[in-house]
């Protein structure tokens, strides 16, 4: 079998997405490959089809049970033997896939990381025929990373105890180029085949919104958007209590998830949604990653998240089918604040020295002001997410709430030019906050205490509103006019064009808002609702799917994508042939319900 025979047979496309068959050709081939593709751009068929080419065993090294569960559940719907070995089995059940691992019952095993140092594993992996290791969410090796794990450290020694070394490859979503560097020097990868596809998610729709009451917002949103699922992120466990009673008393199917609920509620709250038995996940960041959901529609941050990974990472889980998806962010100060007291109250890392745990805290900072960055930007929000990885892109998209907005060009030169002032004359001491208060002439504790009002810019902008003068201050940000340093309190700084700004006096040009947002416009590339008889038979095959899901005890995600539906609703097989055509189904999966869809769709034709 080819790899391109195995694709199609088992997972029924045609064709190789960007960068997976570099990285499958790589690691057939016996070299190390380090991917970071976005969530949804198909990393993991980059080591599970080279998993059912190789001879011996595939062992994916994975931090979540949540994750191998939803993987090894798809994998097994399409035909292909697979297991996990985690906490969540007992003990008897561990013995007992261990001893069908031996006797080769499985082509791939996922492994948490903790698992590796155990006795009973150790002595499994070092006589069994493992033939790739994968390691997932490689980024979590790094403790620059946003989720680092120690666990993740001890992988190139159980690497190197193997009978015979076999290629590793390394997958993460979300990797700044510090990460980049930590994971194939952490993880000793010998001279591997680097890939990047690029993290931009055309499909996705990104929005900030600072509303005047969150709540109401927030329960507008998801009315907005009927039958479809969606994740709704807390900061902390308090806030996703008040936030699902919030929903549940507004009649809408919420559930919860975070890390102060009983094992065995959030095992159950999880299934009821990857099962469709709930309509919304409202939950803190202890929920989602991996979680293999296709037809999750839209994210919605409740409260701001404290960096860009995580926020990117998360709200990627909408629309890993395709299919356009909404990420909203509502951004409040107080989110702010919240974020400062989560890193200043973070428990320290016993394995760290207090200089590197004060270097980490001191990258948590540098984050948060990016993450504030993001959340003030008045320039395209797609740009803002791939500069930040290191991606060039464009100043307009097109499809994030930034571009589509009602925006007029405002000519900010002289209010730049005395912003500049006051933060010379202050000697570079203070906050936006002072600094604003400031310009305005505002009366206020710390303008008396430090004596602000004899300062020569006091009041020079009082005829802005103190709203005004912090978006051109974020505004200067973004233009490298103005810098914002790290730390719990950061201070206002010239950056490196301001005393270009100052000589020269060039115009500069703010969007500033005007009148109402426009309607949501799709981009051209995103597919438009269907319609008509297309639409009518697209509720039916749901209809079917969800029976045959349950009849399974499977998600209903897991027999076909959203996407595959909306393909069959419009192409309409009529034979077995013309159904494996269509993008998604593969043998095992139209041998097993292929019957099923082909007489309910003769059924409604005729």
């Amino acid at each position: 079998m080819t790899k391109e025979d195995a694709l199609k047979a088992y997972f029924g496309y045609d064709a190789f997405r960007g960068g997976q068959e570099q990285v499958i050709d790589a690691l057939l081939a016996g070299r190390d490959a380090l991917a970071i593709m976005p969530t949804g751009a198909g990393k993991s068929i980059c080591y599970q089809i080279p998993a059912l080419l190789l001879p011996g065993i595939t062992l994916v090294i994975s931090p979540l049970v949540s994750l191998m569960r939803d993987q090894v559940t798809a994998l097994v719907q399409m035909g292909i033997p697979a297991a996990f070995l985690n906490s969540s089995l007992t003990f008897k059940q561990y013995l007992l896939a261990l001893d069908r691992a031996r006797a080769g019952w499985y082509k791939i095993i996922y492994v948490a990381p903790e698992r590796l140092e155990t006795e009973g594993f150790r002595s499994f992996a070092e006589q069994a025929d493992i033939s790739l290791v994968a390691v997932d969410e490689a980024h979590c090796i790094s403790q620059w990373g946003q989720d680092f794990r120690p666990s993740y450290l001890n992988i190139p020694a159980f690497v190197k105890s193997l009978k015979k070394r076999p290629p590793v490859g390394a997958f993460t979503a979300t990797a700044t180029q510090d990460v980049k560097a930590d994971i194939e020097k952490l993880l000793e990868l010998d001279r591997p085949l680097r890939v990047a596809t690029g993290f931009d998610r055309e499909n996705l729709f990104f929005a900030v919104r600072q509303p005047q009451n969150k709540q109401e917002s927030l329960v507008d949103l998801i009315r907005s958007r009927p039958d479809q699922c969606g994740i709704v992120y807390c900061a902390t466990r308090r806030t996703v209590e008040e936030t699902c009673g919030l929903l549940q008393e507004a009649g809408i199917s919420a559930t919860r998830y975070h890390a102060g609920l009983e094992p065995e509620e959030r095992q159950k709250n999880q299934e009821d949604f990857l099962y469709d038995r709930m309509q919304v996940m409202v939950a803190t960041n202890a929920f989602g990653m991996g979680i293999d959901k296709s037809n999750v529609r839209y994210v919605i941050h409740y409260n701001m998240p404290k960096d860009m990974e995580s926020y990117y990472q998360e709200a990627g889980r909408a629309g890993r089918d395709g299919l356009p998806a909404s990420c909203i962010l509502l951004y409040s100060g107080q989110d702010v604040r919240t974020a400062q007291f989560l890193i200043e109250h973070s428990e320290p890392r016993e394995e760290l020295d207090a200089r590197t745990a004060e270097q980490l805290r001191e990258r948590d900072f540098q984050r948060l002001r990016q993450m504030m960055g993001y959340c003030k930007t008045r320039r395209c929000l797609r740009q803002y997410i791939l500069r930040y990885f290191g991606e060039l892109a464009p100043d307009h998209c097109g499809a994030c709430w930034n571009c589509l907005h009602n925006f007029e060009s405002v000519d900010v030169s002289r209010e730049a030019r005395g912003i500049i002032r006051c933060v010379m004359e202050t000697g570079g001491h203070f906050g936006v906050g002072v600094i604003t208060e400031t310009l305005c002439g505002a009366d206020t504790d710390k303008v008396r205490k430090f004596h602000m009002d004899r300062e020569e810019t006091y009041g020079l902008l009082r005829d802005h509103t103190q709203a005004e003068v912090r978006s051109c201050i974020h505004f200067l940000f973004d233009e490298s006019i103005l810098v914002l340093s790290d730390g719990p309190y950061p201070v206002v700084g010239l950056g490196e064009r301001a005393g270009e700004v100052l000589r020269e006096a060039p115009d500069l040009f703010m969007q500033v808002e005007k009148g109402e947002r426009p309607a949501f416009k799709r981009r051209p590339s995103v597919p438009e609702e269907l319609e008509g008889a297309q639409a009518e038979l697209f509720g039916r095959l749901r209809a079917l799917r969800a029976q045959l899901a349950r009849r399974q005890g499977v998600p209903a995600y897991a027999v076909f994508s959203d996407k595959t539906l909306r393909e069959l609703a419009v192409v309409r097989p009529r034979t077995m042939e013309e159904l494996k055509s269509v993008g998604g189904i593969g043998d095992a999966k139209a041998s097993r319900y292929g019957r099923a869809f082909l007489a309910e769709i003769a059924a409604f034709e005729e």
